[in-house]
């Protein structure tokens, strides 16, 4: 990371606070998916996920350590589909994670619907935009949010999102608030790959071209959003489209999805 001048969230552990000086640590990051059930180790399956309390205890050592960074939480699925069995006995528990949130500077989430197995979830990427807009009002847009984006197979041999749908799922999230992105680019099946992403030549030309594309609407994105001067309609009625107006010196945008 350090010779590709690529920044970095890490844990911050020994090594990290040996070379907290170190301008590539841009952040701090909780271990991943606590609000999902946690192995117990030794054959004796899974516990309930890490309490919210937990969470917040470990962001204020955090920060005490070294409180100049942010700290991130990427959290699991049960932030856009409350009935994900992976957190156990917490499943169907939405209201807590609130709490969750209490213990960091930036959130995150991640779900991959072109993948999934699940019937619920698999080819339905609006549980991207869910989750974003759920975040977004449990911070009640006092924080950052980040969401993870599918780009490869990651278990599933059988799918893989287009081009188009990692497209889609993008601009989804950035209307409902989204202002990070996280791409996974790592692969299981149907063999492991560790950056899969840029084995891809058609999707990593996609996400090359997209992020161009972001960067360039950057101010008018992160502009003041222009309240209650749109509004939309559908042709297909059950069909959700979401839009963003905004002003950037004498120009106005306008997102929708």
């Amino acid at each position: 990371m350090q010779r590709a001048n690529i920044a970095v969230f890490c844990e911050q552990n020994q090594v990290a606070l040996e070379n907290k000086n170190n301008p590539i640590i841009a952040g701090w990051m909780h271990g991943d998916e606590p609000d999902n059930a946690q192995l117990l180790g030794k054959g004796k399956g899974y516990g309930p996920p890490i309490p919210p309390a937990t969470i917040l205890r470990a962001y204020q050592r955090l920060h005490s350590a070294e409180p100049s960074r942010p700290v991130m939480l990427n959290l699991g699925l049960g932030v856009a589909w409350d009935g994900w069995h992976g957190r156990g006995v917490r499943s169907n528990h939405p209201a807590e994670y609130p709490e969750y949130l209490k213990g960091c500077d930036i959130v995150s989430f991640d779900i991959y619907p072109v993948v999934h197995d699940s019937p619920e979830v698999a080819g339905k990427l609006e549980f991207v935009a869910r989750g974003v807009e759920r975040l977004a009002g449990w911070t009640r847009g006092q924080k950052p949010v980040w969401t993870c984006i599918e780009c490869t197979h990651i278990g599933n041999p059988d799918a893989r999102a287009t081009p188009q749908q990692v497209r889609s799922e993008v601009w989804m999230a950035l209307i409902r608030g989204a202002c990070g992105l996280i791409y996974f680019v790592h692969q299981f099946k149907p063999s492991f790959r560790e950056a899969a992403l840029l084995d891809d030549p058609e999707m990593l030309a996609a996400v090359t071209d997209l992020n161009r594309q972001i960067r360039e609407l950057a101010p008018a994105l992160n502009s003041p959003t222009i309240e209650n001067r749109l509004t939309v309609q559908s042709s297909d009625s059950p069909a959700r489209v979401a839009a963003l107006v905004k002003r950037c010196g004498d120009t106005v945008y306008l997102f929708a999805v």
